[in-house]
């Protein structure tokens, strides 16, 4: 992929090899920070195609191969993973148009992208790279599903939290809690803590230094990979 250059956009099907996110990217998630709005954006455009979404469209198709050995059931779209970058100003006070970030949600296939299931999330802004799975906002039915297999299958539950690598990945599950226990399950239920969680994701934060590196596909999928076991058991639970 020319860093020097803007890409050819021409085969929306066709995605060069990632060899990095490029720093022309970064620097114009930067300037558009300090310019959002409309006028800016529309003469800034083709930077945004050349240097922010071919890149991400260029990770993600690189990145399927490696989920086709891990977790097959996800579909890895470059057009449809990818989030738009116009921004939703209806409920928001908060009424700048763009996003100043880049990032992509793998859902199982036939889900939209959102809150409908348990998937994982690649965020890329200046100075920073977020990657985690899991599910971030599960709705009333979703969590009584996902309590429901924590106590019916707390042996699995726990194995997956204690084992090796998603400890040494991780360290803990991530969320908030309630304060007391759910309605239906008593005070002192050996999963108590677990079924206090009314969020159920895992993540890591990295500099953006590493998603320059053509090396950062096999760090995303190896941290995509350690959480499988975890967005598995979710799904599974609310299906």
């Amino acid at each position: 992929m020319s860093k020097s250059k803007p890409a050819h956009l021409g085969d929306l099907d066709f995605y060069p090899p990632f060899e990095g996110f490029p720093a022309e990217g970064i620097d114009f998630m930067k300037r558009l920070k300090r310019n959002n709005n409309r006028p800016w954006f529309e003469k800034h455009k083709e930077e945004y195609e050349s240097y922010v979404k071919l890149p991400m469209q260029s990770l993600i198709a690189a990145l399927q191969p490696h989920f086709l050995k891990f977790a097959p059931e996800f579909d890895l779209n470059p057009k449809k993973s990818l989030f738009r970058i116009y921004r939703d100003v209806r409920f928001s006070n908060d009424k700048t148009p763009y996003k100043t970030h880049a990032a992509a949600h793998f859902v199982l296939r036939g889900k939209p992208k959102g809150v409908e299931g348990s998937g994982y999330y690649l965020h890329i802004e200046p100075g920073q790279v977020f990657l985690g799975g899991g599910i971030y906002m599960p709705d009333s039915d979703q969590l009584k599903n996902i309590r429901r297999s924590i106590d019916a299958n707390a042996e699995q539950f726990l194995s997956i939290l204690h084992g090796k690598r998603f400890v040494s990945t991780f360290k803990k599950l991530e969320g908030d809690k309630l304060k007391r226990v759910p309605k239906g399950y008593d005070a002192d239920h050996p999963m108590a803590e677990w079924l206090k969680q009314k969020q159920f994701f895992v993540w890591v934060e990295w500099p953006e230094s590493k998603c320059r590196r053509e090396g950062f596909v096999n760090e995303v999928a190896g941290i995509c990979e350690a959480a499988t076991p975890l967005v598995r058991f979710l799904n599974e639970a609310m299906s």
